[in-house]
């Protein structure tokens, strides 16, 4: 069977979608990243194409994107995280319509993206220089709360009272802050809400300097969270819509883009 592959090799995991020659999904599967990146994509690849009783012979065309696409040699082509991050928000299924504005929050950066009227990419803002407002952020909240992180959200719905006030915009500082709050008998429910508000200001003022426009899209594992999606909304003052899988859109927009070069190669050489 003829299929497709997009690998998001991203700082903290690695996602990979298969798709066949119509664009369906065959399989997806989600493993750290590690130190060693092509040889984590390929082992990751290798099993997931097992799974589905598929092999190496059966990928036509591979596409790598995130943050470690160059150093996927395997590839046959990259192409960046927000190249991928959209095309993928537009096939994303279950939506009241075109999505204009994508919210990314990944293991160590946070994107925001505008998409016109045809899906395509016209604007976009990155904070790639600090983990606060990012998948680290949230781990350390975790670590510090003693919880796993997909307990977060639990902990923010659970809450009795306003979430307390996370005053620093720097991890170090914000983690200090968590560790007082603590101290101080506060209950971790407020602070877990306290930390995705944070969070979710972060986001507003990154989105202010490009606008947010509705359908408003929010992907990449965090937006498993719930209490940050219900704190998203609070800011946002709209709705936030969340895929079924959040953390493989930008991969699957990957796959979805392999699928269409690989046809576009082979119209060339046909009418070569």
């Amino acid at each position: 069977m003829a299929c497709f592959t997009g690998i998001d090799i991203g700082s903290t995991s690695i996602k990979i979608v298969v798709v066949d020659e119509a664009g369906q999904v065959l399989g997806h599967s989600t493993n750290p990243t590690g130190s060693r990146f092509r040889r984590n994509a390929v082992t990751a690849l290798e099993a997931l194409l097992q799974k589905h009783g598929l092999s190496t012979t059966d990928v036509n065309y591979t596409v790598s994107t995130g943050y470690g696409r160059k150093l996927f040699k395997d590839a046959d082509e990259s192409v960046s995280e927000i190249t991928a991050n959209g095309i993928g928000a537009n096939h994303v299924e279950g939506l009241p319509g075109k999505v204009s504005t994508i919210i990314n929050i990944g293991g160590q950066d946070l994107k925001v993206i505008h998409l016109d009227e045809e899906g395509l990419v016209t604007n976009f803002v990155m904070n790639d220089k600090c983990a606060a407002g990012t998948g680290r952020f949230l781990e350390m909240t975790a670590r510090n709360l003693e919880v796993d992180v997909d307990e977060l959200g639990d902990l923010h719905l659970a809450a009795e009272g306003l979430p307390m006030t996370i005053n620093s915009t720097c991890t170090v500082f914000a983690e200090s802050e968590i560790i007082s709050l603590l101290a101080q008998g506060n209950s971790r429910e407020r602070i877990a809400g306290g930390v995705h508000y944070s969070i979710a200001r972060r986001v507003v003022r990154l989105a202010k300097r490009i606008g947010i426009h509705e359908v408003v899209l929010f992907d990449g594992g965090p937006a498993l969270n719930r209490g940050l999606v219900a704190a998203l909304e609070d800011e946002l003052m709209c709705a936030v819509h969340v895929p079924v899988l959040p953390q493989i859109t930008t991969a699957l927009g990957a796959a979805i883009h392999a699928r269409e070069a690989f046809a576009y190669d082979r119209a060339g050489e046909a009418n070569a």
